[in-house]
């Protein structure tokens, strides 16, 4: 099966002020520069991310990147609940990180998350990108002041996420995963 994969990008944050929106747009970028992937946003902000209309849309997603900051050694409560409000819908898809903070740039609150969709039956990649003390990294306008070594991790991500959507949306396509312990 081919076609473009149905990639949808989570924000995580829903705080005043947030940097999500910083380091949210700046994975949109990045995606918007591949051709092999539709795009969606997932705001826990937005209306839309929200009952059913949140259900389809992560239903119909391939695969997902979750922009998440760490609150407190974990992840924000707004993501725990836009996670829960669907189920089924994650199953048998990829799911890559790209967090960031203070000292550890997110990874402790993406490792909770690593355990949070493997109980989803969802696929977590190995390969995310980081950002500790984040604020260093952006200017004013939200650009990366040194963006070499944030890009090349993003190429990575996204070629491996790639290659994940595609290998689990055909396995999808022939079995669907709910059959296999049926």
């Amino acid at each position: 099966m081919h076609g473009k994969i149905k990639l949808a990008v989570i924000y995580g944050s829903v705080r005043e002020g947030r940097f999500c929106d910083t380091v949210g747009g700046w994975v949109v970028e990045q995606v918007r520069t591949s051709e092999e992937f539709d795009l969606d946003v997932i705001d826990p902000l937005d209306e839309s991310a929200k009952g059913e209309s949140l259900r389809r849309r992560i239903g119909e997603a391939d695969a997902f990147i979750v922009v998440t900051p760490e609150y407190n050694h974990s992840y924000p409560a707004a993501l725990k609940g836009l996670i829960d409000a669907v189920n089924a819908e994650w199953q048998a898809k990829p799911v890559a990180f790209v967090s960031y903070g203070g000292a550890s740039g997110g990874l402790r609150a993406v490792e909770h998350l690593r355990t949070v969709f493997a109980e989803l039956h969802a696929v977590g990649t190995r390969d995310g990108v980081s950002f500790p003390n984040v604020w260093e990294h952006f200017d004013a306008q939200g650009d990366l002041k040194h963006p070499a070594r944030a890009q090349r991790g993003m190429t990575v991500l996204l070629a491996r996420l790639g290659w994940w959507a595609q290998a689990l949306r055909e396995a999808r396509t022939h079995r669907s995963y709910s059959e296999v312990v049926a």
